[in-house]
């Protein structure tokens, strides 16, 4: 159900992630999850608070997961982690 729902953060301003992420509720979604790796972390907490507090009523974080990922680099393997921040709308 969330693969549709699903707003990947990478180095663009975080307005960006903020309007697809009130795009995705305006457009009928009860749940919408924020991913991002690494250094784009940061970026993602800032989107689902931003999208929270200033756009959208009603929509609560309901699940927020942290994970590790093993990334091939050109130096050999790598941990990158990550995170998954998943906002539900209460109506």
């Amino acid at each position: 159900m969330l693969k549709d729902n699903t707003v990947f953060v990478g180095n663009k301003p975080v307005m960006n992630y903020v309007l697809a992420v009130v795009t995705q509720f305006n457009n009928g979604a009860d749940e919408v999850a924020i991913k991002a790796r690494g250094k784009a972390i940061s970026r993602a907490v800032d989107t689902a608070e931003i999208a929270m507090n200033r756009f959208l009523e009603g929509v609560s974080k309901k699940e927020i997961v942290t994970s590790t990922e093993i990334i091939d680099t050109d130096s050999g393997k790598t941990n990158v982690s990550s995170i998954e921040i998943v906002l539900s709308n209460l109506k």
